[in-house]
């Protein structure tokens, strides 16, 4: 029986081709859409689960009072490990903001992707070597690690294993490794791996001591006991012997320490000097939610498609039910017929996707792959294509098969036509999510703009920077004279950090702080000029000034900061105040500005005065970039010969914060345009259903006397109704929504009465465009044809 169903099924797709391609086009773009955002949300729920221990890996992260940072002490790793029987393992990591030279033969580039770890991490960390013995790769002292990638990169198809790179033009690294393909979907993302003991070197560029307590914090890592029972109430109890153990070796300190499960990292908010690349978990709610509508808004289209053409089968269904056919049988048939398109829409799907994914990934930043060996993939995509088809023929199953026989045989079909109402029901939410997508992608839109155009508070154009790296990093005063020197460069001030995302901490107090304020605020460390060169609007007070010795312990607050310590501006200058353990006043005061994202709001900063800093800002003058860089890169090559000179835009720098926003625009609007398309099929559906069911009004119509115009009006009235009550459906809706989106942001538009407006207007148009074509069509049929039954 079940072969009969599949050749009636095969017969009905060959009958009516143009019906078959509809509806297959239909669910197979659907399928494909639904299947990539499906690979995008799998991808970012995935973070660090490949590792072969994953579920009892942990970072420890420390807090105090309001500032939560991602590193802890140094010294603590092997502490844990000693004396919590729970902690099995543990792994110190950590990286420099900075890049790192490295130099083999004749080739050498600044690379940022540098991290140094313990021996350890490659027995907790699934990153299984293709080259190189992990029991002995980074237990050498100048041994390094490096990518596939990398050792095509620099020895092309050379065996890597014992060649040297010089690290920072300072000590011969020996390549002891090469990792196996990485995964992309890790919060751990390296080029190279150094022993971290290599930084406590003398020789090294950035000497640091790893055996203080109150100091040279890294990433730590321990792997728990695989008995251990992760319940809230064990985990805070472990929490709470890591913080007693640092605290008896620092008992005046105040931090307290978590442990944040790694495959939680990713979507976990940013810490505090957190590794980069962070998703979000409300972008990871919202594709699911669109992959899922997308695909409703597909299954919708089939069943209009499918009650459209009812008529055309009628007397099929009248002649199996006189041979006898029950009711469930033909049930099964409409069923089978609707899986049958299923499973061929989701093998054109596959191939749209697999042609389409470099496509996609280029547009979501993301490496996605689909492993044809995975037999979940393929039970997933069976699963979904098996739903997809009863979902979808489930409507047209229960009509098609309900028709009554004796009004069959008399040719009435249209009094045993289906309910109306539900099919305009199924238009109305078609184009109900189509809508609240088109309002989504224009607020993103918006956003995405507001943000890029935004004042932050300085002036972002035209400020070239170069990190003060190697050999010039030991010469400030040098490279200060050298910038004097050619009016190009002259305008230039120093920072530890650029106020993009400046995330240090420094401890502050004053005369009558209250206990329950916070200590630990944001701040940078600047040279002379800073307010200058970033056109930051100085409210009272004055800059740092060079030559003047006391600046060095005195500092610049913003309007937040007075407004804290329960200030004026006005009366603030020359107030004390005490950074770290250095007792200063305030000099000056200036006006807020955004050195985070926009996400955050303002929060009180205090800048402090060192003349040696980790990058040069210089402000060029409009038409001389190009001279500015040129007389940068001669100041780089007599200075610090040893490395290549390199550059950047701080704008460049702020856009590059939201480029996961824009990448989720990109993805939203193609969407959008696909939901909409999808909607307007189910929309021809629609049309071609009614031009059917009133092919003889129209012709009596025509007979007494009406137009080609007042029969596209009567057959465009019904659907311009639906996209009223569609409008009426999403308005509300979509406001809630991007409203809530935008609360993420600090700093946002308000979205206008326009953008609904907009979106109405053109949605209405695009219906109106949809079902011309079959209004038309209906309307210049020669009445003769249509009444010759009659």
């Amino acid at each position: 029986m079940f072969k009969t169903y599949v050749k009636l099924a095969y017969r009905n797709l060959i009958k009516d081709k143009a019906y078959s391609v509809l509806n297959i086009s239909g669910l197979t773009i659907g399928l494909a859409s639904s299947i990539l955002i499906l690979l995008w949300v799998q991808n970012e729920l995935s973070y660090d689960k490949f590792h072969k221990n994953a579920s009892s890996l942990y970072r420890i992260t420390s807090e105090e009072q309001d500032s939560k940072t991602a590193q802890s002490t140094a010294t603590m790793a092997a502490v844990l490990k000693e004396e919590i029987p729970t902690v099995k393992n543990a792994v110190r990591t950590d990286r420099f903001s900075n890049p790192v030279l490295l130099q083999t033969g004749e080739k050498k580039i600044l690379e940022g992707r540098v991290h140094y770890a313990d021996p350890s991490f490659l027995e907790m960390f699934t990153f299984p070597l293709a080259k190189g013995d992990p029991t002995t790769a980074l237990k050498q002292p100048n041994g390094i690690l490096i990518t596939q990638a990398m050792a095509t990169k620099y020895f092309g198809n050379e065996n890597p294993i014992g060649r040297v790179f010089r690290t920072d033009n300072t000590e011969n690294m020996v390549v002891t490794g090469v990792f196996a393909p990485i995964p992309d979907n890790t919060q751990i993302k390296f080029d190279f791996i150094l022993p971290l003991s290599s930084l406590a070197r003398s020789d090294q560029y950035f000497k640091r001591n790893l055996t203080l307590w109150e100091a040279s914090p890294v990433y730590t890592y321990v792997q728990l006991d695989k008995n251990f029972d992760p319940t809230p109430a064990n985990i805070l109890k472990l929490e709470n012997q890591i913080t007693q153990i640092y605290h008896q070796h620092l008992p005046k300190a105040k931090a307290v320490f978590h442990l944040q499960p790694l495959t939680e990292i990713h979507l976990a908010p940013e810490l505090g000097r957190d590794l980069p690349g962070h998703g979000n978990p409300q972008y990871v709610k919202i594709f699911f939610i669109v992959a899922i509508l997308i695909l409703v808004v597909a299954c919708i289209n089939f069943m209009n498609l499918a009650t459209a053409r009812s008529a055309r089968r009628a007397k099929e269904i009248g002649l199996r039910k006189v041979s006898g056919a029950q009711r469930g049988q033909l049930i099964f048939q409409f069923l089978s017929e609707s899986v049958l398109i299923s499973f061929l829409a989701l093998f054109f799907a596959f191939w749209i996707v697999y042609l389409f994914l470099p496509v996609f990934n280029q547009l979501s930043g993301k490496q996605l792959i689909i492993n044809l060996a995975d037999g979940k993939l393929w039970i997933s995509l069976l699963t979904i294509a098996i739903l997809t088809g009863l979902i979808s023929g489930s409507y047209p199953a229960f009509f098609l098969s309900g028709f009554n026989l004796v009004k069959i045989l008399k040719g009435n079909v249209k009094s045993t036509g289906g309910n109306l109402v539900f099919r305009s029901t199924l238009v109305v939410i078609q184009f109900s999510i189509s809508i609240i997508l088109l309002i989504g992608t224009v607020v993103i839109y918006q956003q995405l703009k507001f943000i890029k155009e935004r004042n932050p508070g300085f002036e972002k154009a035209n400020l070239l920077y170069m990190d003060m790296v190697g050999d010039m990093y030991n010469k400030p005063w040098e490279l200060r004279a050298a910038l004097k020197q050619s009016p190009l460069t002259s305008d230039f001030t120093m920072t530890s950090k650029l106020p993009v995302n400046m995330t240090n901490g420094l401890d502050a107090t004053w005369d009558g702080k209250a206990s329950n304020l916070q200590s630990v605020f944001s701040g940078t460390n600047i040279s002379e000029n800073f307010t200058h060169v970033f056109g930051i609007k100085l409210l009272a007070g004055r800059d740092f000034k060079e030559g003047v010795i006391t600046d060095s312990s005195d500092y610049i607050v913003n309007e937040k900061m007075i407004q804290l310590m329960g200030l004026k501006v006005t009366s603030a200058i020359g107030m004390p105040l005490t950074v770290g353990n250095k007792k200063g006043k305030i000099i000056g005061v200036v006006k807020d500005f955004n050195f985070k994202p926009v996400q955050a709001t303002i929060e009180p900063l205090i800048l402090r005065l060192i003349t040696y800093n980790g990058t040069v800002v210089i402000r060029t003058t409009p038409g001389n970039t190009s001279k500015t860089i040129d007389a940068l890169e001669k100041i780089s090559k007599e200075l610090n010969p040893a490395f290549p000179f390199s550059f950047g835009f701080v704008d460049q720098d702020l856009a590059d914060i939201y480029h996961c926003e824009q990448q989720m625009g990109n993805i939203f609007k193609l969407f959008a345009i696909i939901g909409i398309f999808i909607s307007c099929l189910g929309l021809y559906g629609l049309s071609a259903f009614t031009a059917e069911q009133r092919t003889k009004e129209i012709g009596v119509r025509k007979v007494l006397g009406a137009s080609v115009f007042n029969m596209v009006y009567l057959l465009s009235a019904s659907i311009t109704r639906l996209m009223f009550i569609a409008i009426s459906i999403a308005i509300p809706i979509s406001w809630f929504l991007v409203n809530k989106w935008l609360q993420e942001f600090a700093y946002h538009i308000h979205v206008s009465w326009f953008i609904f407006f907009f979106t109405s207007v053109s949605v209405i148009v695009i219906a109106w465009l949809t079902v011309s074509y079959e209004s038309v069509k209906a309307a210049v049929v020669n009445p003769i044809k249509s009444l010759r039954t009659e």
